[in-house]
């Protein structure tokens, strides 16, 4: 697992591998930069984790050098806007718009300066090296030795700016929709959690006591999981080969709770990829159907549902063009802005555009209408995103519910999340910030942001 960020002045560890700087890394920060300017300017950038794979697959790097890729991106878009601040200062005309690519190589050697423990001749020597072998910042070598030697120097003076994360290291407009809806204070410890990074969270299938034991995890009050920092690679774990656990957020493995299945009961997962609550569901003896429209994306819940030896009905398909069917419980976990999951995926919050919020609020509420089609009299639909937005979340459910008079909400009980009654809001929808759990002890805090109403239809 590669290491993870825990705090404003600590730079985590990252294995280089490297012996001497003017050889070894080169390719790995060659893939880093290659994927964070694939992001920049971009109208419709993908996501980092996809131009990572790419970028990765390019430079057919080793897993060490790939994790060492990965872990500069990923520290590169958590202090983004750190990082903008100090390069453009630091810059006569700022940072140019124009070039994507000095951009990302200056930002990435400054993630290394800044966030990881990489040595500064290192982190410096091998970008002015990236920049020469580059015919579109050959002739800023210079430059960028300078700049970057200047932020080394200056370190503790551009750490010291990093106290306030929801002015520095958020997008404005989305500091502006977290203080509208939970308050300055709340907004502001959204965006520290967003420094500190994200666990590895696990769903054990059984014997959760024995596998946090074995696996040295912390047990987290809503039942998952939570990995030590700087452990085995996931698939070196006891447990991944036979199913006894999967990979899975903690608010990620909330939602599909809710429907709390018996033996047979016909469930419906839309929009089902990768496929931790199928999985889920799965597991109660329901008979599930998985559907998403991404066949690439399935292959994964495949492998997964072969892995554990469940039996689930995997279809490709958009959920729009379902017929009607009678089922027990309809669990929709719908596209949205993923601005929740900003922790562990820190690009969101710089590739995401607030005229996303509504385009993908319009989906939803299209999705929605067609689930409640999908369940039958005396059923359940669970409602869910990975979303801090209430446009995508409670504002969709009121609307629903408006429109809809067959569904009236059925109330998420505490003791159904552990007993963290701080979970569900005033309407006894589920509601995880990335700042909860913050006191449990030596569990590093934190949950995805997520939202999960769940509606039962009148017989």
């Amino acid at each position: 697992m590669a290491s993870r960020d825990t705090g404003r002045n600590t730079r985590k560890e990252a294995s280089t591998g490297e012996t001497e700087p003017d050889t070894a890394g080169l390719a790995a920060r060659r893939a880093a930069m290659q994927a964070v300017a694939a992001l920049i300017g971009q109208e419709r950038p993908p996501a980092l984790d996809d131009a990572l794979a790419q970028a990765i697959r390019a430079e057919a790097l080793a897993p060490a050098d790939a994790g060492l890729a990965r872990a500069i991106a990923v520290a590169t878009f958590r202090r983004y806007g750190l990082i903008r601040a100090a390069l453009a200062a630091r810059l006569e005309r700022g940072l140019p718009a124009a070039k994507p690519q000095l951009t990302a190589l200056l930002a990435t050697a400054t993630a290394q300066l800044l966030d990881l423990a990489v040595p500064d001749h290192a982190a410096v020597d091998l970008a002015v090296r990236l920049a020469k072998g580059d015919t579109r910042t050959a002739h800023l070598a210079g430059l960028v030795n300078a700049v970057l030697r200047r932020i080394a120097r200056e370190r503790d003076a551009i750490l010291a700016a990093d106290a306030d994360a929801l002015a520095v290291n958020t997008p404005d407009w989305l500091a502006r929709r977290w203080v509208a809806a939970y308050g300055p204070e709340r907004a502001a410890a959204i965006a520290r959690a967003h420094l500190a990074g994200a666990a590895i969270d696990l769903t054990p299938l059984r014997d959760t006591a024995d596998w946090a034991e074995r696996l040295g995890a912390v047990t987290l009050p809503t039942g998952s999981l939570r990995l030590p920092e700087n452990g085995p690679a996931i698939p070196d774990l006891p447990g991944f080969q036979e199913g006894a656990w999967w990979v899975q957020d903690a608010a990620a493995a909330l939602p599909a709770r809710l429907l709390a299945p018996q033996p047979g009961t016909r469930v419906l997962d839309l929009c089902a990829a990768p496929g931790g609550k199928t999985l889920q569901l799965a597991a109660t003896g329901a008979q599930v159907t998985a559907v998403d429209r991404s066949a690439p994306r399935l292959e994964r819940l495949r492998e997964n549902v072969a892995r554990l030896g469940f039996a689930v009905e995997i279809v490709v398909a958009d959920a729009l063009t379902l017929e009607p069917r009678d089922h027990d419980a309809v669990l929709l976990d719908a596209p949205c802005s993923a601005t929740g999951t900003i922790r562990r995926h820190p690009d969101v919050a710089w590739t995401k555009v607030e005229a996303d919020i509504g385009r993908l609020a319009a989906l939803q509420a299209r999705l929605l209408d067609h689930a409640a089609g999908l369940v039958r009299p005396g059923g359940l639909l669970v409602y869910c995103t990975c979303s801090l937005e209430p446009e995508e979340g409670e504002a969709q459910i009121a609307a629903f519910l408006a429109r809809d008079s067959r569904f009236t909400r059925v109330p998420v009980r505490p003791e159904e999340v552990g007993g963290a009654a701080a979970l569900i809001d005033g309407n006894g929808d589920l509601r995880t910030l990335p700042c909860h759990l913050s006191e449990v002890a030596n569990a590093r805090g934190g949950l995805d942001g997520f939202f999960a109403s769940r509606l039962r239809r009148a017989d």
